[in-house]
This record gives structure tokens, sequence and C-alpha cells, in this order.
């Protein structure tokens, strides 16, 4: 059974039709929208700050969502992915993103919509990646603007999926 646990009184608060992994954590003041999915592993630590996030958003396997103690929340937007062994840490993702797998996406970040972070970039602390652009890299660059084939073929196609592959799971 996954970890669910309130911290200083206040629980996680889930929307309709959510998935979590049975070895799942999420603790504290953390708020899910619908359609939400969190895969094996993942750990989402609303211990020190809030995180808020939006409609069909996933967390896949092993990823971390943290919050830095009385400065930083944690906003993500609807439609987004959280790839396998990224780590998202008290920034905004507006809607419509796709952060890649092993990517570091620091404090008082925002990344705008219809974004990619790719896979193993390091977006530094106060960072704003502009709507529609594709960041790479260590420390993360924009290397090109997104189209509207990789907006639709990628970003949607991925969080449609996962709604999908949550329901696999629903019996667990």
């Amino acid at each position: 059974m996954a970890f669910i646990y309130p911290v200083n009184g206040v629980s996680p608060q889930m929307g309709d039709n959510c998935f979590v992994a049975p070895n799942a954590t999420i603790v504290g003041d953390v708020v899910m929208g619908n359609e939400c999915s969190v895969w094996f592993n993942a750990v989402i630590r609303g211990d020190v700050n809030s995180i808020v996030m939006g409609n069909k958003v996933n967390i896949q396997d092993g990823a971390v969502i943290h919050c830095t103690y009385q400065k930083t929340k944690t906003i993500i937007e609807s439609n987004v992915s959280i790839g396998h062994n990224a780590i998202v840490h008290g920034c905004h993702i507006h809607e419509n993103v796709l952060i890649g797998m092993g990517a570091i996406v620091m404090d008082n970040v925002v990344v705008g919509s219809n974004s990619i972070v790719a896979a193993g970039a390091v977006v530094l602390e106060n960072t704003i990646i502009e709507s529609g652009s594709i960041y790479a890299g260590v420390p993360a660059k924009k290397v090109k603007d997104i189209s509207e084939n990789l907006i639709h073929g990628e970003i949607n196609r991925i969080a449609d999926n996962y709604v999908k592959y949550s329901g696999w799971f629903k019996d667990l």
C-alpha cells in the first residue's frame, strides 16, 4: 500500500480517478487534480511547503517532487509528464509540458506551457523557460522552438497514455 501520510496535520488530497502505485510516497501539503498518476518509487514531499498539481499529471517511476522550506512551493499545472527519475523542486511548471527522464528542475524555475525539458537536462535556479521551447544540456539552454507535431505527438500523447496505463492498475 502506498505511503500517504499527513505532516503537521495536513494530509494529501487527490482528485477523481487518480492512481498511486503501492510503493509511492505522498506526504503533507499535496493537492492533486483529476486523472493524475504517481508511479512506482515516486516521492511527492509536501512536508516543508505546498505542492499543487492540476489535472492529468503523471509523476513517473523514481521521480521526486519537493520544495524549499518557507521559500518555494511547487506548482505543476495540467497535462504535465514528469519523466522517470526526474527531480522537480520548488518551481512552476505550466500546462502541456514534458520533463524528460533524469532531468533536474531547480528552485524558482518557470517552465512555460507547451515546452519540453530534455532527458538529463539541469535547469538552474531562477531560469525562465519561454513557452514553446525545448531546453537541453547541463546547464539547460534553449535548443529550439517546439513544433505543433511535438506538442501533440509527444506532450499530449504521453499524458494521455499515462491516464490509460493507470487504468491497468486500478485493482492493486
